[in-house]
Order: structure tokens, then C-alpha cells, then sequence
């Protein structure tokens, strides 16, 4: 019996330790545990120093946080046109919306051939890491540059914005398309092309329709991309449109009202375009 007894209290003991509760997980410190650690300690202190050296002046913090609050009320929750009626701010939404959909289609359009090949199943190495190349190479400088660089030649308006978001936005989706093209199996290519199928084939019966719906929803993303964008173009390049209405209202006769419903007519479009693109997905989805 104490025999037994003994070994009943050895195994409720094995088991206690062996429990995941009591188990006492050490994570070893790797150099990338390291490298991440090192850097937030310094942001941490370049962020403190820079709050213990700036310049301030004669600003008090406090009554100038009051101060944004008052504003940012009178801003949304005073909303009034006075400079501009309601058709006129209506009408230069549509010509924002304009220019984002000009530029995405016009994208949309070359980036689809230009995938094709940058799609390491569909193309060589050679061409595919050149053409990424190139794209990482466009999308690494602001729109807003790209813009600036063109209207040296086309001058500063809405032609000058549209190349300068399109040569964006064609980066944007060429990495977006070519990504979607490359998950299609490759056993579906090699089936394709033993009975026989061209190239062209393979890509009107194979890849485009298994990615069509990702291709709408980078498409649709990449739209309301340039909607936000032409607002910011409106003022920068004097595209027009309602950014440069803001950027008159926010600079020119500086009224926070206007500001504040201009605001809201954005965001409203902005609202509308995602339920729209949402809508388009739930339908591609049931077809397909």
C-alpha cells in the first residue's frame, strides 16, 4: 500500500510540473528581437530631446490645445458656405471625381499588359525584375513630386495631374496585379500549355478570370487612392476641382465654416465610394 502510495504522489507531482500553467516559457533574445528594441529605446529618446529642445516661443500649450478644440468645433459642427453655393461645391467634386477615375482607368489599363510580364509565371526573371524594379522605383517618390516633375513640361493644371497620377497609380497596380497573377497554380499553366494553348490563351482563360476579383478590389482601392490624391493636387498643382475651393477657403479668405463642409462633401464621397465598392465585390463574389 505505501508503495503505491508513493507512486500515485510522483505521478500527480509529474503531471503538476508538466501542466501548461506552470510551464516557464523563456524567449531567447535573437537579433531582430534586438534591432527592434534598440530602435523604439531610440525614438523614445530622440522624441524626448526633441520635446525638451524645441522652440516654442511664447506658446502656451495649453491655451492653444483650447484653442484647436474651439476651432475644430466651430469647424464641424458650424458648417457654412458663404463663398460658394451648394452646386458649385457639387460641381467641383465632380470634376475631383473625375480626375480619380481618369487616372485609374488610364492605370488600370496599362498596368494589366504590363503585369502580364512582370508576373514571374507568365514572364522571364529578367523582365519581371526589371519591370518591378522600375515600379518600386515610381512608387518610392510622392505623387505630388511626380506631378511637379510633368508640370515642368505640361505646366501646372489638370493635365499635369492626371499623367503624375497615373504614372503612380500604374506602379501601384502593376505590383497588385502581377501579385494576383503569380498565386494562380502552376499546374493549371502547364495543363494549358501541353494541350496546346498560346500564351494569349492561357491568359484570357486562365488568369485573368481566377483574378479578376482581386484586380476590382486593388482597382477600386487604388481609386479612392487618387480621389484623396486629386484633392491634394487641387491645391498643389491647381488642378482644380474642391481642393483648390479648401485650399482657398483654408489660406486665401481663411473661413473654418467653408473649411468644415468641405470637409463633409468629401467625406461623404468618400463614404459612397466604399459602399459602392463593397456592393461590386458581394456581386462578383456571388457570380463567380
Amino acid at each position: 500500500m505505501e508503495a503505491d502510495e508513493k507512486i500515485e504522489k510522483i505521478s500527480s507531482q509529474t503531471l503538476i510540473s508538466n501542466s501548461p500553467s506552470k510551464r516557464i516559457r523563456i524567449r531567447p533574445l535573437t537579433k531582430a528581437s534586438l534591432v527592434l528594441r534598440g530602435t523604439l529605446v531610440v525614438l523614445v529618446l530622440l522624441t524626448a530631446y526633441t520635446f525638451y529642445t524645441i522652440d516654442v516661443k511664447d506658446v502656451n500649450f495649453v491655451q492653444g490645445m483650447i484653442g484647436t478644440a474651439k476651432n475644430v468645433k466651430v469647424m464641424f459642427l458650424e458648417p457654412h458656405l458663404s463663398h460658394f453655393s451648394f452646386s458649385h461645391a457639387l460641381y467641383q467634386v465632380m470634376i475631383t471625381l473625375g480626375l480619380a477615375f481618369l487616372t485609374t482607368v488610364f492605370g488600370a489599363i496599362i498596368a494589366v499588359f504590363l503585369s502580364l510580364f512582370a508576373a514571374q509565371n507568365l514572364s522571364s526573371k529578367r523582365v519581371s525584375v526589371v519591370i518591378k524594379g522600375f515600379a518600386a522605383f515610381i512608387r518610392a517618390v510622392p505623387t505630388v513630386l511626380w506631378v511637379l516633375i510633368f508640370a515642368v513640361a505640361a505646366g501646372l493644371g489638370s493635365v499635369a495631374a492626371v499623367i503624375g497620377m497615373t504614372f503612380h497609380s500604374i506602379s501601384y497596380l502593376i505590383k497588385a496585379y502581377s501579385e494576383s497573377f503569380e498565386e494562380l497554380d502552376k499546374g493549371v499553366i502547364e495543363a494549358l500549355q501541353a494541350s496546346g494553348a498560346s500564351w494569349w490563351q492561357i491568359v484570357f482563360q486562365a488568369v485573368i478570370p481566377s483574378s479578376i476579383s482581386y484586380m476590382i478590389s486593388w482597382t477600386f482601392m487604388r481609386f479612392e487612392i487618387n480621389f484623396a490624391v486629386a484633392v491634394a493636387m487641387g491645391a498643389a498643382a491647381g488642378a482644380g476641382g474642391i481642393g483648390f475651393d479648401m485650399f482657398m477657403a483654408s489660406s486665401f479668405y481663411y473661413d473654418i465654416r467653408e473649411i468644415g463642409a468641405v470637409t463633409y462633401f468629401i467625406l461623404v464621397i468618400a463614404i459612397l465610394l466604399e459602399v459602392l465598392a463593397t456592393q461590386i465585390k458581394k456581386r462578383l463574389k456571388v457570380n463567380i
